[in-house]
């Protein structure tokens, strides 16, 4: 079901670059040592007071840039009714035109990761671009008019080129090996003062924020302060590897509240290396709903502890049904990795090729199954098959109501056309909601369409009782369809 949560602003801030691993001269070494020290059992302290990042500085700012996008906008004409014939007569077919054009422009940054001039920045800062500039930060300042080699919406990563040579670059490093705690930098041009560097620490991983278009989101999160113009900027490491490429701020103002958002190395890697060589990004796609599998579920499911992802929808002819997946199935490993989160899932089979063989382990009515699945080709009309509503993370007019707290009705097609689903699509439409009960508490609503009970197809209020009843004291497990999406709810009935 739909989150609970409160709304908040969210300005994007994108910063994106790579890095030169800094130089082992002395000054650079002695700089590195006193930033961490490696412990005779292999872990890392902090071995005093930082002194310096400025070897680092020294060689990530040159690679990272200013990018200047600029697009003409019509701005709205000033006398609308001069296209009306009956004014026209007035001025003998020449009509006088208040509208005019302006020039926007979107300010962001860019890292330069090949020395032949390809540079890597976020999507949405060249998004409708019509002219883009590049300034470099090198001395003497030169300025280059750039092309767009590709984009990828979904990722907000972009690829642009300027005809240069011998350009200082970053080095991408291995975001995966980056830690919730490590010292890391940003840099770019925030709020157009010029390049600026700021540093903190890893602050979480794996976040999927939501706040913007991008479909594919792994961020790390730091509190290394960044802003408006950030955007494609780099988030680097104390080596001096690009480990993310700044993407997003969430924030109240507008401003740094020190929650930032980078797009990992590795994500911008592969998405880099395909739009040179292809100009586009090609994804793998199963074609299945997921949904986390929470203790009110697991419960429900009768398993023993919450693990794996919940299969909530199934794409007809799609790669999962084509291997005989079944909504209800729970996904426990993809290529023997356990998999507990429905991001992390979506990113791996993405980052997968068209056409790849993946081997998922699973759960069917509390049976080990193993399927290979054969991946087919992510499309953004195929997106719909692959998101499913988010379950509440509160998980706690007919006979019915005592127990669930809702009223409901018989499915009909004038309903379903109401309700945005297919004419054919069975179930009980939820007319009414007790707010006390124990429906409302796990984000149920009305005109929700309640399509199974403990995967038991219901079609009136007898099968709801029914089903109902079997659950005992457990708490029943819902498939409930809103607006075409379908999703599991465990919902408490008490005793």
């Amino acid at each position: 079901m739909k989150p609970r949560f409160a709304v908040i602003a969210a300005a994007a801030a994108l910063a994106a670059c790579q890095y030169h691993r800094p130089s082992t001269g002395s000054a650079e070494r002695a700089d590195e040592g006193a930033i961490r020290r490696e412990l005779p059992n292999g872990n890392a302290s902090i071995s005093g007071p930082v002194l310096s990042y400025a070897p680092v500085v020294k060689v990530v700012a040159p690679a990272v840039v200013t990018v200047r996008a600029s697009h003409r906008v019509q701005e709205q004409q000033q006398f609308p009714f001069f296209d009306e014939p009956f004014f026209r007569q007035f001025f003998g077919g020449a009509m006088p035109r208040g509208g005019t054009s302006a020039v926007e422009e979107a300010l962001g940054s860019g890292v330069i990761v090949r020395p032949d001039g390809h540079i890597l920045t976020n999507q949405h800062v060249i998004d409708g671009a019509q002219d883009i500039k590049v300034d470099l930060n090198t001395e003497p300042r030169r300025t280059y008019s750039a092309r767009l080699v590709g984009s990828d919406a979904p990722s907000d990563l972009a690829v642009l080129k300027i005809d240069a040579s011998s350009l200082p670059v970053l080095d991408l490093g291995n975001s995966d090996q980056v830690r919730v705690g490590d010292i890391c930098l940003a840099v770019g041009n925030p709020l157009g003062i010029g390049e600026s560097v700021t540093s903190g620490i890893i602050s979480a991983k794996g976040r999927a924020t939501g706040l913007s278009n991008g479909n594919f989101q792994d961020f790390l999160q730091t509190d290394a302060p960044i802003n408006r113009g950030n955007s494609g900027g780099a988030l680097v490491n104390t080596r001096g590897e690009l480990i993310g490429i700044n993407s997003q701020i969430l924030s109240s103002n507008g401003g740094n509240m020190g929650i930032g958002f980078a797009i990992p190395s590795n994500m911008a890697r592969e998405v880099l290396d395909q739009l040179i060589s292809k100009g586009k990004v090609s994804r793998g796609m199963m074609g299945v709903g997921v949904q986390a599998v929470t203790a009110n579920l697991a419960e429900s499911l009768g398993m023993k502890e919450p693990q794996g992802l919940l299969v909530n929808s199934v794409r007809p002819g799609g790669p999962a049904a084509k291997a005989g997946i079944k909504t209800g199935d729970i996904i426990l490993q993809m290529n023997g990795q356990p998999v507990n989160d429905p991001n992390i899932l979506r990113n791996r089979i993405a980052g997968s090729a068209p056409g790849t063989q993946v081997t998922l382990s699973m759960l069917r009515n509390g049976k080990p199954e193993q399927v290979q699945v054969t991946l087919g080709t992510w499309s953004p009309e195929a997106e719909a098959a692959e998101t499913a509503p988010s379950p509440s993370t509160t998980e706690g007019t007919g006979p019915a109501r005592p127990r669930l707290g809702v009223g409901v009705g018989p499915m009909t097609p004038d309903l379903a056309s109401q309700l945005g689903v297919p004419s054919n699509t069975q179930g009980l439409v939820v007319e009414s909601v007790d707010p006390n009960g124990a429906a409302a508490q796990v984000g149920i609503e009305t005109g929700d369409i309640i399509q199974q009970v403990n995967h038991q197809a219901v079609r009136s209020t007898a099968d709801l009782t029914a089903a109902l009843a079997r659950s005992g004291n457990r708490p029943a497990l819902l498939l409930i369809n809103r607006g075409g999406q379908t999703i599991f709810v465990a919902v408490p009935l008490g005793h």
